[in-house]
């Protein structure tokens, strides 16, 4: 045992080195004073993708123009329009009824060009303006009082209602455009609705027997009298005194019946017989349409027909309203 410990000394010895304690863990490394650790950067979180951007609503489109069956295109109403006229919106609408009088049947449906229409019924003062300044034919009503100013020219004839309008840059309507105009596209009996005439909508003699404002102490109240135009509340399109105050000639030449008008009276702006002829073989009359402050209630409506001579002889008190093109009133427009 002590022989081996001597030699471990003396390799020992002979090497050089002396045997240690092993070395300890080296200390972590402390930073220098003032050398802060570098910040550690930290990524953003990337912002939500905007959300888009709400899109702008369609404009609206207008609503498509009807179409005619033998393919016109009905054009709209434009922006302007002629003193004391309303547009009346081309389409169709229901002609006649087939509960009507026999000459007004059967209902059928027709179509009307876009056109204009007088509001009001012809006044005295206008159409004695007309004889005065631009040469409209003489005419004027033969019962006294019923010359004031804004009362409907009565007392014409088709002819004197034909060249007033022709001098005014309009023309009489024809009766497809009046129907269209006192009633409507869907066919109702009066201006207003299908509701009863009472003097509160229209001029017209009641079940009494009177005239509409007639005093009672008068020995003929049948007989009464047109009042102002514009004296009842307007009607569809904006129109006053459609049925009652006073009758109103329209363009056409008289026919039976729808039924045996038949093509004439049918489809797109129809003429009736013999269309725009100075004479007809088939009659001798024009017609009148809308009633009067003479007569009861089954006339002042949107459907009936009372057929007269162009001449007005024998005498009526009938008067008229004109109506234009969307050419003619292009031009009245301007001319304001």
């Amino acid at each position: 045992m002590r022989i081996t410990l001597a030699l471990l000394l003396a390799v020992a010895t002979c090497d050089g080195r002396s045997p240690s304690a092993p070395s300890p863990e080296p200390a972590a490394a402390t930073p220098a004073k003032g050398d802060a650790p570098a910040p550690i950067a930290i990524e953003a979180s990337p912002a939500p993708p905007a959300a888009p951007a709400a899109a702008a609503a369609p404009a609206a489109t207008p609503a498509a123009l009807p179409v005619a069956p033998d393919g016109t295109a009905m054009l709209p109403c434009p922006a302007g329009s002629p003193d004391d006229m309303a547009c009346i919106p081309g389409g169709p609408f229901i002609r006649g009824a087939d509960d009507g009088p026999e000459n007004a049947r059967p209902a059928a449906t027709v179509w009307a060009q876009t056109f204009f229409m007088d509001r009001h019924e012809v006044t005295y003062a206008q159409y004695n303006a007309c004889m005065k300044e631009k040469g409209c034919p003489k005419a004027r009503p033969r019962y006294t009082d019923y010359d004031h100013p804004n009362m409907p020219m009565t007392g014409v004839s088709w002819f004197d209602a034909v060249e007033y309008c022709r001098i005014m840059g309009k023309h009489l309507p024809s009766e497809a455009q009046w129907e269209k105009a006192a009633r409507g596209p869907d066919g109702a009996r009066y201006p207003w609705g299908n509701d009863p005439v009472t003097c509160e909508r229209a001029i017209y003699r009641d079940a009494s027997g009177r005239g509409c404002g007639l005093k009672k102490q008068f020995s003929k109240p049948e007989t009464g009298r047109p009042w102002d135009v514009g004296s009842r509340p307007a009607g569809v399109y904006d129109l006053f005194d459609m049925v009652g105050n006073s009758w109103e000639w329209v363009a056409d030449w008289n026919s039976k019946s729808w039924a045996s008008c038949g093509a004439d009276c049918e489809g797109l702006d129809p003429k009736g017989p013999c269309a725009d002829q100075p004479t007809c073989a088939t009659t001798r009359n024009k017609i009148v349409r809308g009633g009067s402050w003479y007569w009861e209630d089954e006339k002042a409506t949107g459907i009936y027909r009372r057929a007269h001579v162009p001449s007005n002889d024998p005498f009526h008190h009938f008067g008229f309203r004109c109506a234009a093109s969307l050419d003619e009133a292009a031009a009245l427009d301007a001319a304001k």
